[in-house]
């Protein structure tokens, strides 16, 4: 999917600088998250520490980076606005519970249902997040209190720096690789700032940083059932969507670095990091696209990197906030930038008029539901469709071959599955009223699917019954016999030759 080329070699000395790199990058995305979710900024911060040591010590993918997200703050939002912040501590618990059973009854295998289509959505849809919610570093508060667009020099110095950042990033790496060109850019372009005192926003201008080390207390919310009616829906969502988008970038890791993590290992992961993030006072948390992007980007491979992601983050707050708000913003929204370019799949420009159409859709639809909804919205929608295209596309796969045999009789020869979809279609090829007396149904190059297969071999039967015709079924298995109620005395068993499966119903169960 992506032409980095990535070493999936761990190495300490580039996971501790790609650690650095990441963590600088977390803060401003952490605030910014807090500030989504309508709490305040140490509640994101104190997120992305916990979840980013937990997920990187115990989780099934080592060098994925997890913190504070936009599409689990924007679930937040109203449940903090409607009930307060003590009601999103309980149910970011509830999340982690859901997600720790999830994890144990291995439910993250089902990631592998999700098709490439809507894979490629995902990540280009994800990319276009990251690039929008970069825009709002170019607004600046007017002397009445009002967001406003940068205008004249303020635009073009921040401009400037964003530049400056990306080309260093591009193109240090074809001179030296002992250092993260990231972690150069940022530093540089902060010592540039300091020396020549430029005026432009900081990290400081957007919240202070500076804080203690986080503290357990239990939600303080009545334990009721009331209270479980209330966090419950919200638990659920966010559950989902933390877990979609951290298999998927687990995923996406996996392809990049030519490994394999375990799925329902970091599903128990997030679900611990969550239900501590509940217990210390700060919001839910999943696997980041762009800070994985970047840790990857800058070498990070094992799981140092996400320690030491996490670790360093709580020294900028403890020890080192008064540096870090002196990083420029320009040089931060540079760095995701980058990010958003080597996150979006610009093949599936090429690919759109190469690939079925329904494919294309697919990529479209997932893309635009990402931007316009939620991550957990557009992997749901896209497996859907993506769904109903396959079942449409096999429905007319099925093929009715009519002739007739030496003894007189009329023999129809059934090709392809024979399911839900195509039901339709395979009873139109029979023609029970200008068949012979004797007629012989071969289903040895069919498969019967589901049970909605058997009810449309029951109504074929019962068309001939009716016009007092002989049929013969041929190599249906046993199972269909089982079902079958009007053509069961009409299959023709052959213990050698008939198929061996099993068909999708409850009936047998």
């Amino acid at each position: 999917m992506f032409e980095l080329h990535a070493n999936s070699v761990s190495n300490l000395k580039n996971d501790v600088l790609s650690g650095l790199t990441v963590a600088l990058a977390l803060v401003p995305e952490a605030v910014a998250f807090a500030f989504v979710a309508g709490v305040e900024p140490l509640v994101g911060l104190y997120a992305a520490f916990m979840v980013g040591l937990i997920t990187a010590v115990f989780g099934g993918r080592p060098g994925m980076i997890s913190g504070a997200t936009g599409a689990m703050a924007v679930v937040m939002v109203s449940l903090v606005a409607l009930h307060g912040v003590e009601y999103l501590f309980a149910t970011v618990v509830l999340t982690g519970v859901l997600q720790i059973l999830a994890g144990l009854f291995k439910l993250g295998k089902f990631i592998r249902l999700v098709p490439h289509p809507v894979m490629l959505g995902f990540v280009n849809g994800l990319a276009i997040v990251i690039f929008l919610a970069q825009l709002g570093q170019f607004k600046v508060t007017n002397s009445a209190g009002e967001l406003v667009w940068m205008e004249n020099a303020a635009l073009f110095s921040m401009a400037g720096l964003i530049l400056l950042t990306m080309a260093i990033i591009h193109f240090l790496p074809k001179l030296t690789t002992a250092v993260p060109s990231t972690l150069i850019a940022i530093v540089g372009v902060s010592v540039l700032v300091f020396a020549v005192n430029l005026d432009t926003k900081l990290v400081g201008d957007v919240a202070s940083i500076a804080g203690g080390l986080p503290t357990f207390s239990i939600p303080d919310v009545p334990f009721s059932f009331e209270t479980f009616k209330i966090i419950l829906p919200f638990a659920l969502v966010l559950a989902a969507i933390g877990l979609i988008e951290s298999l998927l970038t687990l995923t996406l890791i996996d392809e990049l670095t030519g490994t394999r993590g375990r799925s329902n290992k970091e599903c128990i992961a997030q679900g611990a990091a969550n239900t501590a993030n509940g217990f210390f006072g700060a919001m839910g948390g999943c696997a980041m696209i762009g800070q994985s992007m970047i840790n990857v980007n800058s070498g990070g491979r094992g799981r140092a990197s996400g320690i030491t992601a996490a670790l360093a983050l709580l020294g900028f707050i403890l020890f080192a906030s008064s540096l870090i708000e002196q990083i420029p913003l320009a040089a931060l929204v540079g760095v995701m930038f980058i990010v958003v370019i080597g996150t979006f799949e610009w093949s599936s420009f090429r690919i759109l008029n190469k690939v079925p159409k329904g494919d294309a859709f697919v990529i479209i639809l997932v893309s635009g539901v990402t931007v316009y909804s939620d991550l957990a919205v557009a992997v749901i929608v896209g497996v859907i469709v993506s769904a109903l295209i396959f079942a449409w596309e096999h429905a007319k796969h099925i093929n009715v071959v009519r002739s007739t045999n030496e003894n007189g009789s009329t023999v129809y020869e059934v090709n392809g599955p024979i399911f839900f979809g195509s039901i339709a279609n395979f009873l139109e090829q029979f023609s029970p009223e200008k068949d012979a007396d004797d007629v012989i149904v071969e289903f040895k190059n069919a498969r019967v699917a589901d049970h909605s297969a058997i009810e449309a071999i029951d109504t074929l039967a019962e068309r001939y019954l009716s016009r007092n015709k002989t049929m013969h079924l041929k190599h249906l298995n046993q199972e269909c016999k089982q079902l079958l109620h009007k053509a069961d005395k009409l299959v023709e068993l052959n213990v050698i030759e008939d198929p061996d499966y099993h068909i999708a119903t409850d009936k047998l169960a």
